[in-house]
């Protein structure tokens, strides 16, 4: 170990000691023992378990068709049909949600996976997620839960007493809603928060932000926090890559901006893709401008994955360029993320440049922020930090 100081020796060890990926799920299958699954007394995962909850965020049309106002696509379904998410499902001119309950992946993560930097450092919180997705992302990490069709996937029943319960048990301080995409159990997440909160349980969404306004604004008041990946900055790009449009989500961060909520945002760089030097300055100029510079922006390194495993893995020194760009349009809180060690994972003051939260991937080496503010120049440190 000649040449290391003790605390280059420790980064490089918790960074090795972890699998270090951007917000990989876990299967009910893989996550813990069979008998840990049994929350409802009946098998504790299988495939076509399917929910019968009437859905929220619909409009009754002519011919027994609905039309969905949950999300920007606003699927017009007929009798029988479902949505896009292949998740809501009109039955008899009545629009249901099938992945009410239905578990699909389980976890207790530290809040940096998700990833949170300016959330209460280190705390636990149990992750959970149903299949489905509103979007299909061709470089998706979590693929076999979000792009597939819920009798497809296995799942164990879980009402939101028992995911609290189970939150509980395991010392959570969070229930998050992440892996596949939470605004498509909506009716599910905001039951949970709701039976969350009224247990001193706080609700963080990590979500593609792909939501429509009312929705969301009835959503907000029952979270604490709001992760929201920025897939691109072009109409492009989120057409034939995410098989979406930019201008909700950029709504969904205006929103966020507005009512105060605290929100963090991640840009997944793939190379040849998203990671050209217009865009992402853009990019950096819009968030600095229009949600402010104090917003922590995570540019996380792509790994190849799902339908894009003909592209490399980002280079560190594109990410490292980003950063760059970053900085020179003011943003105060850039991050470097899935390069466990790298020096811009860390939280610095933006006044005196103090290292306030060191990090190595999931790990806290160092907690310097006291009562929310920089130790040495007592600037205050915008986060959740108690």
């Amino acid at each position: 170990m000649s040449g290391l100081d003790r605390r280059t020796f420790l980064a490089r060890c918790a960074a090795a000691a972890v699998g270090y990926c951007a917000c990989d799920a876990i299967p009910f299958r893989a996550a813990f023992a069979q008998d840990a699954f049994d929350f409802d007394k009946s098998p504790p995962a299988a495939k076509g378990r399917l929910s019968d909850v009437r859905a929220a965020h619909w409009d009754s049309m002519e011919g027994g068709r609905v039309t969905c106002r949950l999300c920007p696509r606003e699927c017009r379904v007929a009798d029988q049909e479902r949505g896009a998410c292949g998740v809501r499902t009109n039955d008899g001119g009545v629009y249901k949600t099938l992945v009410y309950g239905q578990v699909a992946a389980v976890h207790v993560d530290p809040v940096e996976k998700k990833p949170f930097f300016h959330v209460a450092p280190g705390s636990p919180a149990y992750s959970i997620a149903t299949a489905g997705c509103n979007i299909q992302c061709l470089f998706c990490q979590n693929w076999e839960i979000s792009q597939f069709r819920p009798e497809q996937v296995e799942s164990a029943n879980a009402t939101p007493e028992r995911i609290v319960r189970a939150a509980r048990e395991s010392e959570c301080r969070f229930l998050a809603y992440t892996y596949s995409e939470p605004v498509i159990y909506y009716e599910y997440m905001r039951d949970c928060a709701d039976a969350g909160n009224a247990a001193g349980l706080r609700s963080l969404m990590i979500s593609n932000g792909y939501i429509q306004e009312k929705p969301l604004r009835e959503l907000l008041p029952r979270l604490y926090a709001v992760k929201i990946d920025l897939k691109g900055f072009t109409e492009g790009f989120y057409r034939d890559i995410c098989d979406a449009t930019l201008k909700p989500v950029l709504q969904t961060l205006q929103i966020l901006k507005e009512t105060g909520k605290w929100f963090e945002i991640v840009v997944l760089v793939i190379p040849t893709l998203n990671d050209d030097e217009a865009q992402m300055r853009g990019l950096c100029r819009w968030v600095a401008e229009t949600l402010g510079p104090d917003v922590p922006v995570h540019f996380t390194r792509f790994h190849p994955e799902y339908r894009l495993t003909n592209l490399p893995s980002t280079p560190v020194a594109t990410l490292e360029r980003i950063h760059g760009y970053a900085r020179e349009a003011g943003m105060h809180f850039a991050y470097v993320g899935n390069v466990p060690g790298h020096p811009a994972e860390s939280t610095y003051c933006p006044g005196c440049g103090t290292v306030l939260v060191r990090r190595a991937a999931y790990t806290i080496l160092e907690m310097a922020i006291r009562d929310g503010r920089c130790p040495k120049c007592q600037r205050a440190i915008p986060g959740l930090w108690s």
